[in-house]
């Protein structure tokens, strides 16, 4: 039996180019810093912060890879201007996260927290989003360690930054708090189709101040 297969609307499924990107043959290896070394059993997800039952959830390597596997296909934004569009990314949705470790009713945002303390934060909607994902695959295959090996999160709606590699864990907030890039000059929401890009084309309401 196979894995379900979400694709996403029109305006995430190659249908056209956000503006300012251009189409990208292949997948460009983009981070800052170097590439973790993976110690699966040293290895945790952790869920934290503002969860209904005030607990954190914490799955090793071996139960997390367990969960429930969906597949995706979507497109991939990266700031720097590139789209990869129509990829299959296999993993876990992150609204099985929030069903496994529900939110407190209060919570609006949260904190995607990666290796070596990179962050980055998201309204609770496009985390919540049907086409978000925790993968593990794209097209088939196991990611390498380059490209977030072994969990990188897919926020197809928005720039691939907002999507870090390597997570290791989500904290549920009830305020907004910027992330790594978001506290260096990038645009706290990142909408490709409105071509977020920098935090000075933030407008009212967009986040919290620098």
């Amino acid at each position: 039996m196979g894995h379900p297969v979400r694709r996403a609307s029109r305006e995430t499924a190659g249908a056209e180019l956000p503006p300012g990107q251009r189409l990208q043959r292949g997948w460009p290896v983009t981070h800052y810093g170097p590439v973790p070394r993976f110690r699966p059993e040293r290895w945790e997800f952790r869920v934290f912060g503002a969860t209904a039952d005030g607990g954190a959830r914490i799955w090793n390597h071996e139960q997390f890879t367990a969960l429930p596997y969906a597949t995706v296909v979507a497109d991939l934004h990266c700031v720097t201007k590139f789209s990869m569009l129509g990829a299959e990314w296999g993993g876990v949705p992150a609204r099985t996260v929030l069903e496994l470790a529900p939110p407190a009713p209060d919570v609006t945002h949260v904190m995607v927290w990666a290796e070596y303390g990179f962050s980055s934060n998201l309204r609770l909607a496009d985390f919540a989003a049907e086409h978000t994902v925790f993968a593990t695959h794209k097209d088939g295959e196991l990611l390498t360690a380059e490209h977030g090996f072994p969990v990188r999160l897919v926020v197809p709606q928005l720039y691939a930054w907002k999507g870090p590699k390597w997570v290791r864990g989500i904290e549920y907030m009830t305020a907004d708090r910027r992330g790594f890039w978001e506290e260096r000059g990038y645009h706290n929401i990142g909408d490709p189709w409105k071509e977020q890009r920098f935090s000075y084309q933030e407008g009212p309401g967009d986040g919290p101040e620098l």
